[in-house]
């Protein structure tokens, strides 16, 4: 029996950490295929119930990256995301749920490297901690 690998979902601004992952990828730099990539046009449209929905879905953590402050295709998307995330952590250790569970990054587009980076750490924070059992659904 193989050993467990986490589940874990990374959401990615269009304009910047998306094209970092493209970048890891076309150079072929290697990171943990732990992860499931949804592509949204900025970090700060990421509602804070799409996190808790991915973890009530089974995914073990979840990744929210975005541009860097001050580098925003949207002038101030990437300081809305990093708000709503100020106020999610402190409710997820009120639930219950490990607060590396969930983590946010800036990823610029020319930082291949760095999201490969990111992916292991989370990956290996994820592994650590073993399969989310809060808010998951029963099937």
């Amino acid at each position: 029996m193989s050993e467990w690998q986490p589940r874990i979902l990374a959401i990615l601004c269009n304009w910047c950490s998306y094209a970092g992952a493209d970048l890891a990828g076309v150079s072929r730099i290697q990171y943990p295929p732990s992860i499931r990539v949804i592509r949204v046009p900025c970090s700060g449209r990421v509602d804070q119930l799409f996190i808790l929905k991915s973890l009530q879905s089974g995914f073990d953590g979840v990744l929210v990256s975005g541009c860097h402050p001050g580098d925003c295709h949207y002038i101030s998307g990437n300081y809305v995301a990093r708000r709503k995330f100020a106020l999610l952590k402190p409710l997820l250790e009120f639930i219950g749920i490990e607060p590396d569970r969930v983590q946010f990054s800036w990823i610029s587009a020319g930082e291949g490297e760095r999201f490969a980076e990111v992916i292991t750490k989370i990956t290996e924070d994820v592994r650590k901690l073993g399969p989310s059992k809060r808010l998951v659904k029963k099937t």
